[in-house]
């Protein structure tokens, strides 16, 4: 089933490799590269599910992840989160924005590719 996907990606390189991978799922994929950006393309055209980079300009990812959650527009959007921050307490502050996975960088194409198909496939969001 296709859905609708957001990179939210400043590196080229890691943009192409998941839109590559994300459109040979079937999906319909849409890239920015940064936190403002981001913001502004889920506000004009919700996806299903946004793969979100932590370190990004203007705003980093835990920004755009607060912005989202207090938005009961974007209630049922999957947020997952990859960086290249892989201690516990970034995870953890993470999570606790209401993120729906975290990756760490590098990571396993078939990691990201099962996480996206797990999380659109899984029960909604629950309510905040």
């Amino acid at each position: 089933m296709a859905a609708s996907i957001l990179i939210a990606d400043d590196d080229p390189n890691i943009v192409r490799a998941l839109a590559f991978l994300m459109r040979k799922e079937g999906h319909d994929v849409r890239a920015v590269a940064d936190g403002e950006a981001a913001l502004a393309e889920i506000d004009r055209e919700p996806p299903q599910l946004v793969l979100l980079d932590v370190m990004m300009p203007k705003r980093n990812g835990y920004d755009v992840s607060r912005a989202l959650r207090a938005n009961p527009r974007f209630a049922d959007l999957r947020i997952v989160m990859l960086t290249a921050k892989g201690r516990e307490a970034e995870k953890r502050a993470g999570l606790e924005l209401g993120v729906d996975a975290y990756l760490t960088k590098p990571f396993a194409i078939r990691d990201v590719v099962d996480c996206v198909t797990a999380m659109l496939a899984g029960p909604p969001r629950p309510a905040a």
